[in-house]
């Protein structure tokens, strides 16, 4: 998935009120950016981080940038634009380049399901059950090459993981998807310490069936690609 826009580097001034960004360009003009990230985004809103903007003219839009990663050290960069993981997924679905999911024939995204619920991707193929999946963007890095989820407290994500579980008691496939939206850890685990009820009840739900899959991504200023699975410990 390309940026549609080409990418701009700056820095971070603040983050606030979760949606918004100052940020000063590389010619010194000081400017907002919507930020599509409404987790805490631990470790990657400090002052002074490096970070790419895609920049914008349309006039239903109520600011001219949007923050889409954070460059580390190194050349690594994190994607922290929460749509993104759905975009990329998408695109790899339909190309069926996820190995454990590519007998599927149909991807069908925001799906509803359960209660008041959509599923980001319900997948079909003749012969095969029904296989609900649902896609987490995970940013957080607590240790160096270590990738944890979530960042913060998350209802929402336990209440799909009891969702998913439904969809396997009524005899279809369910896919929890972690995306790996950086570039520098090849390792996945869950944040207990910071939602031991969300780890509570992942194991729940893959002990009735939930699957889980980890798949780390490509990422530089000119987009961000699905990658290869990686570990989980």
């Amino acid at each position: 998935m390309k940026f549609p826009t080409p990418l701009i580097p700056a820095t971070l001034i603040k983050r606030y009120k979760r949606f918004l960004a100052d940020c000063r360009l590389d010619d010194g003009q000081l400017i907002t950016a919507h930020c599509a990230n409404p987790g805490s985004m631990m470790g990657l809103a400090e002052p002074g981080m490096r970070v790419w903007l895609e920049p914008n003219d349309d006039p239903k839009k109520k600011l001219n940038y949007g923050w889409r990663l954070v460059e580390h050290g190194g050349g690594h960069f994190t994607g922290v634009d929460t749509s993104v993981p759905n975009r990329a997924l998408r695109q790899a679905l339909e190309d069926r380049a996820i190995n454990e999911l590519a007998d599927y024939t149909t991807v069908r995204p925001e799906m509803k399901y359960g209660e008041n619920s959509r599923i980001d991707f319900l997948l079909n193929a003749t012969g095969l059950p029904d296989c609900y999946v649902e896609v987490k963007s995970v940013t957080l890095s607590r240790q160096p090459g270590l990738a944890e989820f979530p960042d913060s407290v998350t209802k929402r994500g336990t209440k799909h993981l009891s969702e998913l579980a439904e969809m396997v008691k009524a005899g279809h496939r369910s896919v929890m998807l972690y995306l790996i939206q950086r570039t520098d850890c090849d390792r996945f685990t869950l944040a207990a310490d910071i939602d031991p009820t969300y780890a509570a009840t992942f194991a729940e739900a893959k002990a009735q069936g939930v699957q889980h899959l980890v798949y780390d991504t490509v990422i530089s200023p000119v987009g961000i690609q699905i990658g290869k699975p990686i570990l989980t410990v």
